[in-house]
């Protein structure tokens, strides 16, 4: 009878936790080194965040001559101008500076059309106010703000706020780690980008929460292990799971990377890496926390969760 394959043997013993000393470096310069990063080479911003104009265009011939289309632009006055093989060898694109105003970004397109004529195809042409760029900038930061901070309320609420701090300590090492990624590939960091970053929390926030859980079950069963035994045997017993779901949305984004072209090109990069940055997160940074945050035995014991129970309903008598 065929059994399926198995990734990861159900006996594993690795000591994850053991290794912290190195893991914990390491997660330190995951977290420190990509914000060096943006603060000296930055991040290639998108038109959605920078503002200005971009055409993207495709020439009859192939590859594209892009001096030549850089020639027939430059003169024109429209300020800075970016131009670009964009996927295709035939494919370009354009951007130009943002203007303070929206009628001077039309009539840059208007230039670009006219000293182009029609040897090429406009492909779409899109324009970003600069006013929109910053109101794009806010509405992206207090998106992944709002998202961590709900991922603390229900993670303190569902488990201890050791998991809680544990969970978000580690959740911002996966976002800078991906930063930090954009910073070095020089990938367009636009409104995909905020997707995939809280693509990226959503989906190892659920890793965490699965070993959290059995981290707490582990607590309740075995009251005197020692607590780095305890933590290793949780992430241990877990394992073949999380490898499993990893290995197959990892394969599941490959055709993204690979044939999804230049469009979503970014994106299909983040999620790959923070596909294996989140799992990372989960085994090497977000458990072994609970030996410096001190997670409470007696916070999971049946008599303290009784005692919680408790307090609680003494609580709510005492409010109403």
């Amino acid at each position: 009878m065929f059994r399926g394959i198995t990734l990861v043997p159900a006996d594993t013993k690795i000591d994850f936790v053991g290794q912290r000393a190195i893991t914990w470096l390491v997660s330190a310069l995951l977290t420190v080194v990509p914000l060096i990063l943006v603060a000296t080479i930055g991040l290639n911003m998108g038109i959605d965040f920078s503002g200005g104009t971009l055409i993207e265009i495709q020439t009859k011939k192939s590859p594209a001559n892009l001096a030549e289309i850089r020639g027939k632009i430059s003169g024109l006055g429209l300020g800075e101008v970016q131009i670009q093989e964009f996927g295709a060898p035939n494919a370009v694109l354009i951007r130009i500076a943002s203007a303070p105003k929206e009628e001077e970004q039309q009539a840059s397109v208007a230039k670009v059309k006219e000293a182009l004529g029609d040897t090429v195809e406009y492909r779409r042409t899109e324009i970003v106010g600069p006013t929109i760029s910053s109101e794009l900038i806010a509405g992206g930061t207090i998106a992944v703000v709002v998202a961590m901070l709900g991922i603390m309320i229900y993670v303190w609420l569902r488990f201890e706020w050791q998991f809680a701090v544990a969970a978000v300590a580690s959740l911002v090492h996966d976002i800078t780690a991906t930063i930090g990624l954009y910073a070095v590939l020089q990938l367009e960091f636009n409104v995909s980008s905020i997707a995939a970053i809280l693509t990226i929390i959503g989906y190892s926030l659920n890793d965490k929460v699965v070993i959290f859980d059995r981290i707490r079950e582990n607590l309740r069963k075995y009251r005197r292990m020692p607590l780095v035994q305890l933590l290793d045997r949780s992430i241990n017993e877990m394992l073949s799971r999380a490898v499993l779901t990893h290995v197959t949305t990892f394969l599941a984004m490959l055709p993204f990377l690979f044939f999804g072209g230049e469009a979503i090109y970014g994106f299909a990069v983040a999620m790959c890496f923070g596909i294996v940055i989140g799992a990372y997160s989960s085994i090497f940074v977000a458990s072994p926390m609970q030996l410096i945050l001190g997670v409470r035995r007696d916070a999971f014991s049946v008599s303290g969760e009784a005692s919680k129970a408790a307090k609680e309903r003494a609580g709510a008598a005492a409010r109403a």
